[in-house]
């Protein structure tokens, strides 16, 4: 193969393929040059000047990028296998995925990452793993399973597994947990992602020197920049829920600093969404349209995560780089018109649109709730706490409202009940809240898509209705589910382990959009995402208040509000 590349390279023997007249993003030298491109055996050979090739495309002048790399996503979080997935990353011109199964593992443990590697193999893209460092999260919920540092020996020589995923635990970091230490060493030499929001300072010196080497969880230029000057790659995220690459890019352009070490992800990203726009090709259009130049955005969606993730031979148009391609009609609207994956064309109707589906049925073990279970807990000093959800972000405010007048508001629709359910091991475990801002009127919503362990989050305001959705996602096994006036108004199933859809994505996503809509006609917000709303309110490391199925919970002050129920 080296030998056959060198030959082409040099002119001595054909290529298998030419790419002609091109306008290559070089994201090495940081110009767009003019060009051929010889591909042998997958991999660019030389670029330069070449006629000769089994098969020579003539571009036409059409701008050529290396294939994009998404440097941070959930899968699982699109609500579709990776099969569908993958296809749809691949029609925008994503051939790399850097991936945390981090949810189906809080459901599974090491069965749900076995799976995910699986469902994966043989696709068109380059889907790499980095395995869930936090399964539970935390300690104040009860997740599927308990993933050690035992249990991801295994992993360790899988090729697609590349290093440790998000360390979601940045007080075990600092206060020297065993169990993180026991992770971290195993994981030494390879890399390690952060989850810090906020951390700063002293701590976040030390969760650096801990071996911690990315982190996507800036929401502000200033605490990306804290974070770069502390040696971390910035991962810059535009998901569904947290869409940070404004705040956080505008003050890079503004002061022309170095963005080498940054590079753009999705983290959570709905797959309608991606079917309309893409991920990484939708972060390169918006850093544009703020100012970024060109070819700086695509090397932040190609090169510098490559190098970030140490994938030497990824990321760039040049010889011995596999040529993983992307054939532009338009630089700065990013209008891809083929992506090629290891020099073959990639046709969407030849990637299977689900692989897998029938897996982790049955996740969905829910104890019957008692007559009393969705009763509001009775704190000493007669304050009720209430989770405030934010317009346009997964934190979330505290209020403290008196009792009486919560019942009140309750009863009037200006408030709702929220509570979790325990559903992987059958435990009855239920934690009740308050919810405000969510706007839901004479109905309930629930899910089994509950970050991070992914038990099902029920918000309504009556009981009866709120146990009428837990009973229909029970049924159904996993999914979103609307009941209105005391009926079940929408369902979307989520069979797969209660966090994917065994449909194709065309049917998922417009039935997913139907029962949208008629939560939006029930009074959530237009723009507010009922359902990835719904989804953060279980996680509890995000502030300021959240709900599990072990109670109301206290970010700040990391405990739970103690009552006298």
């Amino acid at each position: 193969m080296r030998e056959k590349r060198i030959e082409a390279a040099l002119g001595n023997v054909p290529a298998d393929l030419v790419l002609k007249n091109a306008k290559v993003i070089n994201v090495l030298s940081g110009e767009i040059v003019p060009g051929d491109i010889a591909i042998v055996d997958g991999v660019v050979a030389g670029v330069g000047c070449y006629d000769s090739a089994r098969e020579v495309v003539d571009l036409g002048g059409k701008y050529v990028s290396p294939g994009f790399i998404n440097a941070h996503c959930h899968v699982e979080s699109s609500m579709v296998t990776p099969a569908a997935y993958c296809r749809e990353e691949l029609r925008w011109g994503t051939t790399t995925l850097i991936t945390d199964p981090h949810e189906i593992a809080n459901v599974a443990g090491a069965d749900g990452v076995r799976y995910m590697l699986e469902a994966s193999e043989g696709l068109p893209i380059d889907y790499y793993v980095q395995l869930p460092s936090c399964v539970p999260a935390t300690p104040f919920e009860n997740a599927g399973d308990v993933f050690t540092a035992d249990k991801m020996k295994p992993f360790l020589s899988h090729p697609r597994v590349l290093g440790l995923g998000e360390m979601m635990d940045y007080p075990g970091v600092l206060s020297r947990s065993g169990q993180v230490m026991e992770k971290l060493d195993l994981w030494q030499g390879r890399v390690v992602d952060g989850h810090a929001p906020a951390v700063t300072g002293r701590a976040l010196q030390a969760y650096v020197g801990a071996g911690i080497q990315t982190d996507h969880e800036s929401t502000t230029f200033e605490e990306a920049l804290e974070k770069l000057r502390a040696g971390m790659a910035v991962l810059v995220r535009e998901g569904s829920a947290s869409k940070n690459l404004g705040a956080v890019l505008t003050g890079f352009i503004h002061r022309e600093l170095d963005t080498r070490s940054l590079a753009f992800c999705t983290d959570d990203k709905h797959i309608a969404a991606i079917r309309r726009e893409g991920t990484v090709r939708h972060c390169v259009r918006r850093a544009i349209a703020l100012g970024l130049a060109p070819v700086t955005a695509y090397q932040m969606a190609t090169v510098n995560a490559a190098r970030i993730y140490r994938l030497w031979d990824l990321g760039a148009v040049a010889p011995g780089c596999r040529a993983d391609l992307l054939v532009l009609d338009d630089l700065e609207q990013v209008q891809v018109a083929q992506v090629y994956k290891d020099g073959k064309l990639v046709r969407l109707e030849q990637v299977p649109p689900q692989k897998g589906a029938e897996a982790g049925r049955g996740s969905v073990n829910i104890a019957p709730p008692r007559p009393d279970s969705l009763a509001l807990p009775a704190y000493k000093d007669g304050m009720l706490p209430v989770i405030r959800v934010l317009p346009g972000q997964i934190t979330t405010r505290m209020d403290a409202i008196p009792r009486g007048d919560a019942l009140a508001m309750l009863a009037s629709g200006a408030l709702c009940k929220v509570a979790v359910l325990e559903r992987h091991h059958a435990t009855g475990n239920v934690g009740v809240g308050l919810l405000a801002g969510y706007g839901l009127k004479n109905g309930a919503i629930a899910s089994t898509v509950g970050h991070d362990s992914h038990n099902l989050i029920v918000v309504g305001g009556s009981d009866e209705d709120m146990l009428l959705a837990v009973e229909e996602t029970r049924r159904i096994q996993g999914g979103y589910v609307l009941v209105q006036k005391g009926k079940v108004a929408g369902t979307v199933p989520l069979p797969v382990y209660g966090l994917m859809s065994a449909d194709d994505p065309e049917v998922f996503i417009k039935n997913l959009d139907a029962v949208i809509e008629l939560a939006h006609r029930a009074g959530v917000p237009r723009d507010m995402d009922p359902f990835i709303t719904l989804s953060f309110l279980a996680l509890p490391v995000l502030p300021e208040i959240r709900v599990t199925d072990l109670g109301l919970f206290d970010v700040a002050r990391f405990s739970f509000f103690s009552s006298g129920r």
